[in-house]
């Protein structure tokens, strides 16, 4: 039998690619947004999700349509610094993610995928990251009220998961999303390293953050979990080793860096849930 799986954020720019790859993957997606998803075909719910009245009703029943929910896809957020005042970034996406996780539990979703954020590594680097490449292994480097609600997601799903024994909790701090009509884009920044040394000339394809979701809910480990994903390569025509030697001449390499491969290290994504990227800008 096909599993029924809530995406919040499902009509968004990565929410959009994620539920293709999973109705592709024989997965029946939910939609939960402000907006109903684009596609007549994908049932679709707009909620406040600021209210745990509705963050609970999404999870269990709505009308006759869908009864029963076995995982929850949370991409659901202010996606971003800037965007809102920092007070109301905070509010909103720290109170959707503590309804969301309170929902699963209560409606009993034992399965959880949300979108964490490459800020939490210390973007934009203002204080330089410890070592290159980075991952998921130091203390979270929060600069923004943005990254800070999201450090205390992660924070709150620890302890959820701590008081619910066999419940999975799968954080996914993508990096900067982009899709093909981002990539035409690139030329702009080839000249200037500093222009994307921000997030060290990261990016993920909406379609290989996809696939990290579906992976996540396929592996479903037990308890919680935090992984970086990106894709395998840089934005840059020039070797990532070079614009490390040029922009963080003093930060030790924990490894030969090969052409042009990322400095948001996926090596424990390709390990514990098979990610490999297969889209890029290249």
């Amino acid at each position: 039998m096909a599993r029924r799986v809530v995406v919040t954020g499902g009509s968004g720019k990565l929410g959009r690619a994620v539920v293709a790859d999973l109705r592709a993957h024989g997965w029946k997606p939910v939609v939960v947004d402000k907006v109903t998803h684009p596609d007549r075909d994908v049932p679709s719910v707009v909620a406040d999700l600021r209210d745990l009245g509705q963050a609970t009703e999404v999870l269990t029943t709505v009308d006759s349509r869908f009864r029963r929910i076995d995982a929850l896809v949370h991409l659901a957020a202010i996606p971003g610094p800037g965007l809102a005042t920092n007070s109301a970034t905070f509010e909103n996406n720290l109170m959707i993610t503590y309804n969301l996780f309170t929902a699963a539990v209560r409606a009993g979703v034992g399965t959880v995928v949300w979108a964490s954020s490459e800020t939490l590594l210390g973007i934009p680097f203002k204080t330089p990251p410890p070592y290159l490449p980075v991952d998921e292994n130091y203390p979270a480097r929060p600069e923004s009220s943005y990254s800070l609600a999201k450090h205390l997601e992660e924070t709150m799903a620890v302890e959820i998961a701590r008081w619910n024994p066999g419940l999975s909790l799968t954080a996914l701090r993508f990096s900067n999303v982009l899709d093909d009509a981002d990539y035409g884009r690139f030329a702009e920044h080839q000249a200037d390293a500093t222009l994307r040394r921000w997030n060290l000339w990261a990016y993920i394809d909406t379609r290989d953050g996809a696939q990290a979701v579906r992976k996540a809910l396929e592996r479903a480990i037990v308890g919680y979990e935090v992984f970086v994903i990106a894709n395998a390569d840089t934005v840059m025509d020039r070797p990532t080793a070079e614009l490390v030697a040029e922009q963080f001449p003093e930060i030790p390499i924990t490894r030969e860096l090969i052409g042009h491969e990322t400095l948001l290290c996926i090596d424990k994504a390709r390990r514990e849930l098979g990610y490999e990227p297969q889209f890029g800008w290249r």
